[in-house]
């Protein structure tokens, strides 16, 4: 998977239902014609309140955070080169002469941190805010002298996180000149004239120079201390004061937008998160991952290049009235350097869309057919503020999951159940506690385990189980927090079997402190720091963080584990391994499991569908190592016509399989979903354990001796 997508994960401050905030990307009003000529304004410095406020945090992550990091000379080092890497992560605006005068400071930056000594930090930033403005003139000039001499076979690196540095400027214009030509064949890829193309990129690179002319000291601070925090943690991170505002706001408000988290990687608005029920999750044509180029009001209204644009502004074009239409332009994160418009209808994201919902699939034939419940689960959410107001009928997802088991009992029965966790990103840890107890009444869940060594041991209070049938839990990648806190507990207490991928990995615990509650001598808001306090530890010992959970039974999947989820990132929090709960643990299963997937190998290696879908998922991960895109419009439209009647093949494969008439276009596969095949095989999974489990261990071990096991 290219670099920059395992990197969008780093040091995010998720918001929950709409954007998160970051300073480096550019405001497009209020901009001086001397910034877009490249004239250098007035260096910044710190103010006396960001020397306070870096002592402060330097105080708060040396003695609170969960890991124990003494702030010295290599940490110092570390700092600095992730500083850089926020301000310059593609090597395209410092040079190596820069990187050598600047390393002065590499040393050194943890004695003036503990201190508030911020001088560093601003000449840092001074230099990449002359060298944004030199390259933008150069950018412009690239433009006016036009676009040429590339051959087919010339290609742009896509991600040059680990590029070195360019040793001259002349080395650094020869790449912002296969730069331009890449941004200029996006957009002819978008059915832009060469004279538009122009115009746009013009406008583009002149705001990436007023950008860098408009941050004050408090975004260069914002930028800086995140650094430092980031280092400790990529779930640590310093909250401005406007970013602590809007982080209320979204938490107070129902705001009406696409339901998408969004953040700004550099240049780019960058779609980290889809919101479950929101407009953009209901569409299915954007996808984590995907930048966003421009956007567009209504049906026919002009889309507008939002690249180099802050990212609250992007936030503010998206948001709009409810039932309105807005139209969005996204570069896809699939390797296909094609973009693509996607048309939306504004609305809210309620708690209704986000809420579980059931269904019943029937596995089998004849006297053998069998109905599995599912319930599919895309948060764990509750609603606190009806329950806080005495409402006895308030939503949350124990509640509701209690009475669609119920209705699947009532409505013709069902012989297992699967509770389908995909995508389920957290939420509420009293939630995943309460759901556990359907399941598992009075049972311990999960421990939390502070940064003194206290150690708590969660556990539902429930005395009576709600179902006690053939059980499974389906996850994915993208299963996280929440959602690995219950499939764990279903599976060291050998309930239930887990089928899918092996999860996130994120096990770790955050808390936010108002920096204001110190007192710092300023009448302004100090801002937050979102400071990482406590670990989960399965009750069989062993943490969450990293490893997450590794199913029973591994099914195919379109990204690869090892490039994507907590332990792709290098400062993320080790695995760890604590004292096991005491607990009563199920031993049916562990007798069964070898037989399980003895079944499932058997009947997936003969099923069309699942070999279709493994095929299709490999071809999707063999894309997300393309880390380079061809230099000439012939070369470029070859390729996107090549890559995408790859992708129709296989689409149209599995259609074939299903019965399906085969597409024209692959944007029709989008909205005429195929079955769910994945899905359909974890239903057929559980009817597998039911049958199991009926049978004689006897009769089982004979089975597994019959086919070699």
């Amino acid at each position: 998977m290219m670099k920059w997508m395992r990197n969008r994960y780093r040091g995010l401050i998720m918001l929950s239902l709409l954007v998160l905030l970051t300073p480096l990307a550019g405001h497009v009003q209020s901009a001086s014609d001397d910034a877009a000529n490249g004239k250098v304004g007035t260096p910044l410095a710190p103010e006396p309140i960001h020397i306070q406020k870096a002592r402060l945090v330097s105080d708060l992550l040396s003695q609170h955070h969960y890991r124990t990091q003494i702030i010295d000379d290599k940490l110092s080092q570390t700092v600095f080169d992730a500083y850089l890497d926020a301000l310059d992560r593609d090597r395209y605006y410092f040079l190596a002469e820069d990187i050598e005068d600047l390393s002065r400071y590499r040393n050194r930056l943890d004695s003036s941190f503990r201190r508030g000594e911020l001088t560093a930090a601003y000449q840092i930033f001074n230099r990449y805010q002359k060298r944004v403005k030199e390259r933008v003139s150069v950018a412009k000039a690239i433009l006016n002298d036009g676009l040429e001499g590339f051959a087919d076979d010339d290609r742009i690196e896509l991600d040059r996180s680990e590029a070195k540095w360019a040793k001259t400027s002349e080395e650094l214009d020869e790449l912002w000149r296969k730069r331009v030509q890449h941004d200029a064949l996006t957009l002819r890829l978008a059915d832009q004239e060469w004279d538009r193309v122009k115009e746009i990129l013009t406008a583009r690179y002149e705001r990436l120079a007023r950008a860098a002319n408009e941050h004050s000291p408090e975004d260069v601070f914002e930028i800086y201390m995140n650094a430092w925090a980031n280092t400790f943690d990529p779930h640590t991170a310093y909250m401005s004061p406007r970013l602590s505002e809007n982080f209320d706001i979204h938490m107070r408000l129902s705001l009406e937008g696409i339901g998408a988290v969004l953040r700004s990687e550099h240049d780019m608005t960058e779609v980290v998160e889809l919101v479950p029920g929101g407009p953009a999750a209901e569409n299915g044509r954007i996808q984590p991952g995907d930048r966003i180029l421009a956007v567009g009001q209504g049906k026919d209204g002009e889309l507008e290049d939002v690249v180099g644009w802050r990212l609250q502004d992007v936030v503010d074009l998206i948001r709009g009235p409810k039932e309105s239409v807005v139209r969005i332009q996204v570069l896809p994160s699939s390797g296909d350097t094609t973009p693509r418009v996607v048309e939306l209808v504004r609305n809210e994201v309620k708690l209704e869309a986000q809420a579980a919902q059931s269904k019943v699939l029937e596995t089998g034939t004849g006297d053998d057919k069998q109905r599995i419940g599912v319930i599919k689960l895309p948060t764990f959410y509750m609603d606190f503020q009806a329950a806080d107001a005495g409402d006895r009928n308030y939503r949350s997802t124990t509640r509701d999951v209690r009475r669609l088991i119920a209705e699947l009992e009532e409505d013709g029965g069902i012989d297992g159940l699967v509770i389908d966790l995909r995508g389920n990103g957290g939420g509420s840890l009293r939630e995943a506690t309460e759901l556990t107890g359907l399941f598992l009444p009075g049972a311990p869940v999960v421990q939390v385990r502070r940064s003194s060594g206290d150690v708590e041991i969660l556990r539902d209070s429930s005395s009576e189980a709600v179902y006690d049938g053939p059980l499974a839990v389906m996850v994915d990648r993208f299963s996280a927090s929440a959602s690995e806190i219950f499939a764990a507990a279903i599976q060291d207490h050998g309930r239930g079997i887990i089928v899918g991928q092996q999860t996130f990995g994120k096990g770790t615990v955050q808390n936010l402190v108002d920096l204001d509650h110190f007192g710092l001598r300023s009448r302004d808001p100090a801002g937050r720091l979102k400071l990482t306090i406590a670990k989960f530890y399965r009750v069989s010992g062993g943490s969450t963080q990293q490893r997450g959970v590794v199913p029973d039974i591994t099914l195919p999947s379109p990204v690869s584990p090892d490039e994507f989820g907590e332990d792709a990132v290098g400062n993320a929090l080790p695995w760890g391994e604590i004292r096991a709960v005491s607990f009563r643990r199920e031993r049916a299963l562990d007798t069964l499991l070898p037989a399980l997937r003895e079944r499932h190998e058997s009947r997936s290696a003969e099923d069309k569908a699942f070999q279709a879908l493994l095929d299709e998922y490999a071809y999707l991960r063999s894309l997300q190592r393309v880390d380079s895109a061809p230099l000439t419009e012939k070369a470029r439209r070859a390729e996107r016509d090549r890559l995408q009647a790859e992708r129709l093949e296989y689409i149209n494969r599995r259609r074939e399989i299903y019965g399906l008439e085969k597409l024209d276009s692959i944007e029709h596969d989008l909205l005429d979903k195929m079955p769910d095949t994945l899905l359909e095989t974890a239903a057929t999974i559980v009817a597998d354990l039911r049958d199991l489990a009926s049978l004689p261990a006897a009769d089982i071990e004979k089975t597994l001796q019959a086919r070699g096991e």
